[in-house]
């Protein structure tokens, strides 16, 4: 059996104040690195044989707080990356929603290409699944924790289990620094076992002052 766990980094000051990260690199804050410490232990008891992690540092150190404890050296993969969220990078959600309404409006709906020079979803699926893919027959019979982030995390999972869209956008999102469990087996393919597993002290990030969390809009954040 193969185990991946995909993991979300902890918080950023982007997230508390609802502003779109994307690939911008910005760094985990006070709270961030409080939650990939507090998540570090669980992890850790389910004895990885590796750590990959995004190479935007909010992953890259979420993951760090898990090598710190395990002394598994963290490898860097720059797929794992964030979707692209192109001209919204940057703005908070309220601005985005002001300066691109109709690009605005048709990601709120699902629109997988929505516009604004934002990623497809279909690009973000293929190079997420991928990375993961090839980790899984790289490292099969093992346990493995990729630090990512929320839309590449959903995406990716998604693209694994073969899930449509309709389904996909069903799933609620991760919270900072909670994982989803993958497994494999020659009999039954991909499974996800758990989903928005995580310490149970920790906050839940709901930026204040941004629209209501409709499935797809933590991940901007």
């Amino acid at each position: 059996m193969t185990r991946l766990v995909v993991w979300r980094h902890g918080n950023t000051d982007w997230n508390a104040a609802g502003r779109v990260q994307g690939q911008t690199d910005v760094p985990l804050n006070d709270l961030g690195r409080e939650q990939a410490r507090q998540a570090a232990p669980l992890l850790a008891a389910l004895r990885p044989d590796a750590i990959v992690a995004s190479d935007l540092s909010r992953a890259a150190d979420t993951a760090g707080a898990l090598s710190a404890l395990t002394g598994v050296p963290v490898r860097s993969d720059a797929r794992l990356r964030e979707r692209h969220f192109g001209r919204w990078q940057g703005l908070l959600l309220t601005e985005a929603s002001a300066q691109f309404p109709s690009e605005f409006t048709r990601w709120r709906a699902g629109d997988p290409d929505p516009g604004a020079e934002i990623e497809p979803l279909s690009e973000l699926g293929k190079r997420m699944g991928t990375a993961l893919q090839e980790l899984a027959d790289e490292l099969a019979g093992r346990t493995v924790v990729v630090a990512t982030h929320g839309g590449a995390a959903r995406q990716g999972c998604g693209q694994l289990l073969g899930w449509e869209p309709s389904v996909l956008r069903a799933v609620g999102s991760l919270r900072n620094c909670h994982w989803t469990e993958l497994r494999h087996d020659a009999d039954r393919g991909w499974q996800m076992r758990t989903h928005n597993v995580g310490p149970v002290d920790v906050p839940p990030v709901t930026p204040a002052g941004t629209a209501s969390a409709r499935p797809g809009s933590a991940e901007a954040v």
